[in-house]
């Protein structure tokens, strides 16, 4: 792996219900499905209103992220305040940590203000399982993105996307473009794809931000991005960053998107009714084109939107214990 990383203790009750979301490698497929198929209660058009309920009245949900988090974050708070549930937004970076105090220290001291759940972002990916291993049996741990092993509601909403617009994953070929080393969505993603029988799915990316050989099992690896979106029914494109590009032997953000950037030219390459993923923030004209972003093939907002379901459907999954 990438980062310091153990395996996570058991996502899984005794009764199978789902405890906490950790990673989505070695989920059971059948687990996966479930919480996808409760994201669709929850998912809306843009133009209707949010789904709501009151399933988690009186439970409270703190968000812990020690990394910066626009989507993530909001759509967590949002989720749960739309089961009805309290929350608590704690800035990592102005607690008491700073003071010296331990996660689990700090956690210890929120689960005694009745706190039900945490949904923890940081960039040491043992802080999740951390906390999960150490917090009283009726509390749950989401993870909001673990360093860059893993961001599993993001692979859940992606898959989630994926299914809305090709009515499954089934026998798709998918592509992953970019900065697979160091992502944390390209990790889930791929998990997600792979439990849900996609036919292929590629990683596409410069040598130098290949991961290694021992990563993404199965996946076939391809340093063109012209070959490595040719007849594909997906191409999700990941953000690169500036200080990535050293690594990749490449000068500056006008070479990258040269050689690497998704431009409606390029994307002929793949299937005509392919569709365009992007797990944002967005580096327009450096890893994608704005024609593409916002065009006809872009499922890129529809992406954003169902995050709100699958937090949702997460949250009830976990805070219910399986039970509606």
């Amino acid at each position: 792996m990438p980062d310091s990383y153990r395996r996570p203790t058991a996502q899984l009750r005794a009764d199978g219900s789902l405890r906490h979301l950790l990673t989505l490698e070695e989920l059971p497929v059948q687990v996966i499905r479930s919480l996808l198929e409760r994201s669709e209660h929850y998912a809306r058009p843009f133009a209707q209103p949010a789904a709501r309920s009151d399933l988690l009245a009186g439970r409270t949900v703190a968000i812990m992220f020690a990394e910066p988090s626009t989507r993530t974050r909001v759509s967590f708070e949002l989720a749960s305040r739309r089961l009805g549930a309290d929350v608590v937004n704690i800035e990592v970076q102005l607690s008491s940590r700073l003071k010296g105090e331990s996660v689990p220290d700090t956690v210890a001291t929120l689960e005694s203000m009745h706190v039900d759940a945490f949904v923890l972002r940081d960039v040491d990916p043992s802080v999740p399982d951390l906390v999960s291993s150490s917090v009283a049996e009726h509390i749950s741990v989401l993870s909001g993105g673990a360093g860059s092993h893993s961001h599993p509601t993001q692979g859940l909403l992606d898959a989630l996307t994926v299914r809305q617009h090709k009515g499954r994953i089934e026998g798709l070929r998918i592509a992953i473009v970019g900065d697979i080393r160091h992502s944390r969505v390209a990790r889930s993603s791929w998990h997600a794809f792979a439990a849900l029988g996609a036919e292929e799915i590629r990683i596409v990316a410069p040598r130098g931000l290949m991961p290694a050989d021992d990563e993404f099992a199965r996946c076939t690896r391809h340093t063109s991005l012209e070959s490595g979106i040719a007849d594909c029914d997906v191409v999700m494109v990941l953000r690169i960053q500036k200080e990535r590009m050293t690594a990749a032997s490449i000068p500056d953000e006008v070479s990258y998107f040269t050689e690497w950037g998704l431009t409606a030219a390029r994307l002929r390459s793949a299937k005509q009714d392919a569709i365009v993923l992007h797990p944002q923030p967005m580096n327009r004209g450096v890893e994608i084109a704005s024609d593409v972003a916002d065009g006809p093939q872009s499922v890129i907002r529809d992406q954003v939107r169902n995050g709100v379901a699958v937090r949702m459907a997460v949250l009830e999954a976990t805070l219910l214990r399986g039970r509606r």
